[in-house]
């Protein structure tokens, strides 16, 4: 029996009730790729479990719907000191908490919640730290811990931060996922019931969408919250329905079943296109697929069978068979539309003997065995990893190589990689705030490159280190880009990803939905969205 949990004191027929006309006159429903991990995007880094806390959260500053621009969010305005280091934002009157279960806010949101919000992810003896698991991964790969001064409540509205270094990327971070604002008073709530892992699987925010329940694996409903600060929504009712596989998300929206779907078969996006009950978004991807070489395991900690690797496999075909239209090869770790790009760098060559050559002078003239792992889900970055999978195993095996393909639940298989369990392994990465930072230092930077970390191979290497985290504390963009530039040489040069590709992300839409936009990082929202 799956389990439900239910967020609004619903019995189950009260929650299936919301699909009834006469209580959803606009229900809008999305068909998500996959399940979430939880309900709390300080916890995660996938969009896949973003996307289910984004209509329920408010970030105090967030990015302009469909663009890159950073507005006002729970904060209405913010100041910056001279010298880079103190930002004091000044939060919203006014801005009403969700109700759920037993817990009915007693007041608005305020300092307490900031503070709390984030002190639970930086503080380590904070009550909330270690529930459900306490693993904070961007905020820890980010380098949070270290840049934060101080969090500071000047007034009930009103809240400083201090840094302990120039970050040029702040603002913007503040603006991803991974820093929702959280009630206080709820969180008390749960703890003296003693469950205050609900948290994390109930969520209360102040966003434009209220939780109402989860059936796990199968459905999320939500409603519009009538007390939301920028306005009710014009949906009643927003359903996420639970379809991992590609062609029955399309059925389903051809059927009317849902409304919204992302991700299709590359081999069906044309017909889509000719589609008269269809509309077709697309949008290049600040994106990058991988395969991550695991430096701390043989015989991938010589940088000889990483580059041997790298040219056994055959990537334009991999690109044309599995994406493609939609895709294009990929030589460096951020994607080709975003500033900083290294374009002088060569990709390796598709070149079996030269495989072979470095993999004798590493001693391997025979090959070996290794794993090779691939995702259980598409993603943007990545339409089919098990397709991928199979021509990279049947390339090695031209070499010497002997590839096992393995496979986990998408929750599972994040985890175990960013544990360091594989050998080779697919994942890929969508970009959250258009800053390189986000790729260059976020993934392969060495504060990331912890077991848990987002460094999935576990590469630490000083002089990149040292080019990226010197670009974060400088704010003239040309110098950044220098620096950049460099660090993609040296990433280049040492090969600890293979690089798959770059995609072109694909939505389909039911020709009755009225102003949704692609997101250029690779999340949805729905505020503002209209059935007409």
């Amino acid at each position: 029996m799956k389990r439900i949990l239910l967020g609004a004191g619903l019995g189950m027929a009260a929650a299936l009730a919301l699909s009834a006309p006469a209580q959803a006159a606009k229900t809008l429903v999305y068909c998500s790729e996959g399940s979430p991990e939880n309900f709390n995007p300080m916890l995660n880094t996938t969009g896949t479990s973003f996307d289910v806390a984004l209509p329920v959260y408010n970030n105090l500053v967030q990015f302009e719907y469909g663009g890159t621009k950073v507005v006002p969010g729970l904060a209405e305005s913010w100041t910056i000191s001279d010298d880079g280091l103190v930002y004091t934002f000044k939060l919203r009157a006014g801005a009403k908490w969700h109700s759920v279960g037993d817990f009915k806010p007693t007041r608005d949101a305020n300092a307490d919640d900031v503070i709390f919000s984030f002190e639970r992810q930086w503080k380590t003896d904070h009550p909330f730290h270690k529930v459900s698991g306490g693993a904070y991964d961007y905020f820890n790969d980010m380098a949070m811990p270290k840049l934060l001064k101080s969090i500071e409540k000047v007034d009930d509205l009103t809240v400083k931060f201090t840094l302990n270094a120039v970050e040029a990327p702040f603002l913007a971070n503040l603006a991803m996922p991974f820093a929702p604002i959280m009630s206080a008073e709820y969180a008390a709530m749960l703890q003296k019931k003693g469950t205050p892992e609900k948290l994390d699987q109930v969520p209360v925010g102040t966003g434009p969408f209220q939780f109402v329940a989860y059936q796990k694996d199968a459905v999320v409903r939500y409603k519009a919250f009538e007390q939301y600060w920028g306005g009710r929504q014009p949906l009643d009712n927003l359903v996420f329905a639970i379809t991992p596989d590609a062609a029955v998300r399309l059925a389903k929206l051809k059927a009317n079943e849902c409304q919204v779907m992302p991700y299709p078969n590359p081999a069906d996006i044309e017909a889509m296109k000719k589609d008269g009950s269809i509309v077709v978004q697309e949008q290049e991807g600040l994106n990058v697929g991988y395969v991550s070489f695991n430096v701390t395991k043989k015989p991938f900690d010589d940088v000889r069978v990483r580059r041997a690797v790298s040219m056994a496999m055959d990537k334009k075909a991999m690109v044309a068979a599995v994406y493609q239209a939609a895709g294009v090869p990929a030589k460096n770790p951020i994607p080709p539309t975003m500033w900083s790009y290294n374009t002088a760098i060569e990709d390796y060559p598709y070149d079996v003997e030269r495989a072979k050559k470095l993999l004798a002078d590493a001693g391997y003239p025979n090959g070996f065995e290794t794993d090779l792992w691939a995702m259980p889900v598409q993603r943007p970055y990545n339409p089919n990893a098990k397709r991928i999978a199979e021509m990279m195993q049947a390339d090695l095996a031209k070499v010497g190589i002997k590839a096992k393909i393995v496979q986990y639940e998408w929750g599972e298989y994040r985890k175990r990689m960013q544990q360091g369990e594989h050998q080779m392994g697919m994942l890929g990465w969508t970009g959250d705030n258009g800053d390189p930072d986000n790729f260059l230092y976020t993934l392969l930077g060495c504060e990331a490159a912890r077991p848990g970390g987002n460094n999935l191979s576990k590469w630490c290497n000083k002089e990149f280190d040292d080019l990226v985290v010197q670009a974060k504390r400088t704010t003239e963009i040309a110098a950044r880009t220098k620096l950049y530039e460099q660090s993609q040489v040296i990433f280049k040069e040492e090969a600890p990803w293979y690089t798959i590709a770059h995609s072109v992300v694909y939505m389909g839409l039911a020709k009755n939905v009225v102003g949704y936009k692609m997101d250029p990082f690779g999340i949805h929202r729905f505020e503002g969205v209209d059935l007409k």
